[in-house]
């Protein structure tokens, strides 16, 4: 992790009177597994009290188990590949490609899947300082 200290005297104003935070840069070998669910790989680049922020990558014919992400509101950015998302209360599925952002309600219960044929991979940031990830049982029916 590479890490850099303001000192600007316009900075420590803003505060407050707090130490200024450095600025930070995580590479691939600073990621943590996180927060498991079943049929996804996600990995923790940095954790605030409001802020998550990582990666998930998901197999080609995967498909998740089932959770939810507490009182997070989670964005996703699609890298590569296709991540599918079914979620409660919608009968069908959305796909999400290269290029395209996805937004999850907090506590909405869904689960991803991949039908493509290479892995997709995702960058995460969620905001509301929950449970990262609630693994829980599907919809009725589902």
């Amino acid at each position: 992790m590479q890490v850099a200290q303001g000192t600007g005297q316009w900075h420590r104003e803003l505060m407050s009177g707090d130490l200024p935070r450095p600025v930070r840069v995580f590479t691939p070998a600073d990621l943590a597994p996180a927060d498991p669910t079943p049929g996804m790989s996600r990995a923790l680049a940095f954790e605030l009290p409001l802020l998550w922020a990582g990666q998930v990558e998901t197999e080609p014919g995967a498909v998740s188990g089932w959770h939810h992400h507490d009182r997070n509101e989670s964005s996703l950015y699609i890298v590569r590949g296709v991540l599918r998302l079914e979620f409660e209360g919608y009968d069908g599925y959305l796909d999400a490609g290269p290029g395209d952002f996805v937004h999850v309600p907090a506590w909405t219960v869904h689960r991803e899947s991949n039908p493509g044929r290479e892995p997709s991979f995702a960058v995460i940031a969620r905001v509301g300082g929950g449970v990262p990830t609630v693994n829980v049982d599907g919809p009725a029916g589902r």
